[in-house]
């Protein structure tokens, strides 16, 4: 399916090309690229960015893929105005949280209790994965460990989910972010010792890929992304034959096993930054998964296909049913837009194969910003 968003790193391209996707961007730092100044002024003079009343409305239709789009970054949510209480702690965890003041307080903003079952797959659980990376990382540098028991995972997630409760915080992360104290142990994977990570992988590599990444040109070329994996899949193998496998017939099993090493990986990789450094990398990186895949759930458009489809004879009707399966859409969470861009494209599709042959989104006036409860 070609639904990933545009990437800035244009390319020739056909009409069936697969882009890379990128993570979402506000116009002053794209202006602050002068190498793509010049293509977003070209955008502009296309009307892809229409500046109406703060609108934007896609080329797009069912019938084709939108043509390439820059988008505007969703508004990110204020900070809340809580009273902080003191949490109660275990006493067993051995992850050092004062050391994280700062990065434990971003995190109960971002997953502010009222917010945070809308914005958990962008920005919540995003930011609550990485501070759990850092924490252990910074740990590492004294237990020589880059994982945590299970018995120890399962004070420190508690003691986190308390802290973050006592700023305001939402106490339903695990649920929302499915989050377990086994993501905080080194899994299946084999290796957790520093010094037998060190032995094995090539770190002056992986740190010159990941120490400082270009949250544009990551999401285009995976600089930093390949490093890890590669790191992941060599430390996998210890014990096995996981580099001697296509990776057309790669076992579920030594998929797991690469993706809890790759957990390994990024835990060392916050060992070597500082925490802020950290969080810039480890965001960059969610970011471009983030932005690959529409997280909306698109039910059969039935009813819009009854008042759409076969011709328009009753162009009401048509756009009432596509405004009240949009409205449902809203009500699911907050989305960025190129994760808006990707629904649009993904429904566009479902209500071509519906016979809607004719461009409701233009008809009905369906913007990127229908997509999601922000608009």
């Amino acid at each position: 399916m070609n639904a990933f968003p545009f990437c800035l790193c244009f390319k020739e391209r056909g009409h069936d090309a697969h882009p890379s996707p990128l993570p979402a961007l506000s116009l002053t730092q794209v202006g602050a690229l002068e190498s793509h100044s010049s293509r977003f002024n070209n955008l502009q003079g296309h009307g892809l960015l229409d500046n109406h009343g703060g609108s934007m409305f896609p080329k797009l239709s069912p019938l084709g893929s939108p043509q390439p789009f820059l988008p505007l970054l969703a508004p990110s949510p204020l900070a809340p105005f809580t009273n902080t209480s003191i949490p109660k702690l275990s006493g067993l965890c051995t992850l050092n949280f004062t050391a994280a003041e700062n990065l434990l307080s971003v995190t109960a903003i971002d997953c502010w209790e009222v917010f945070a079952p809308f914005l958990a797959n962008v920005i919540c659980c995003p930011q609550l994965e990485a501070t759990l990376t850092i924490l252990i990382g910074q740990s590492s540098k004294y237990t020589n460990v880059l994982a945590l028991n299970g018995t120890v995972a399962k004070h420190c997630l508690s003691d986190m989910e308390q802290i973050l409760m006592g700023q305001g915080g939402t106490g339903d992360l695990k649920r929302l972010c499915s989050i377990h104290s086994s993501n905080l142990t080194e899994s299946s994977c084999p290796i957790k010792n520093v010094n037998d990570f060190n032995d094995i992988v090539d770190t002056s590599k992986l740190l010159t890929a990941c120490e400082k990444i270009d949250p544009v040109k990551e999401c285009c070329y995976q600089i930093c992304h390949n490093a890890i994996l590669e790191a992941a899949t060599t430390i996998a193998s210890k014990g096995s034959d996981i580099l001697g496998i296509d990776t057309s017939h790669v076992l579920p099993e030594h998929s797991n096993r690469v993706n809890d090493c790759r957990n390994i990986v990024l835990r060392w990789v916050a060992s070597k930054l500082d925490p802020s450094q950290a969080k810039k990398v480890l965001r960059g990186l969610s970011n471009c998964n983030v932005n690959k895949v529409c997280p909306l759930v698109l039910a059969e458009p039935k009813q819009v296909a009854k008042g759409c489809g076969n011709g328009i004879s009753n162009k009401t009707a048509c756009c009432n049913a596509m405004e009240s399966y949009v409205s449902h859409l809203q009500k699911q969470s907050f989305i960025t837009n190129l994760q808006a861009l990707d629904c649009a494209e993904t429904l566009a599709m479902k209500l071509k194969r519906a016979n809607i042959t004719e461009d409701v989104y233009s008809l009905c006036h369906i913007s990127l910003k229908d997509f999601s409860l922000q608009g």
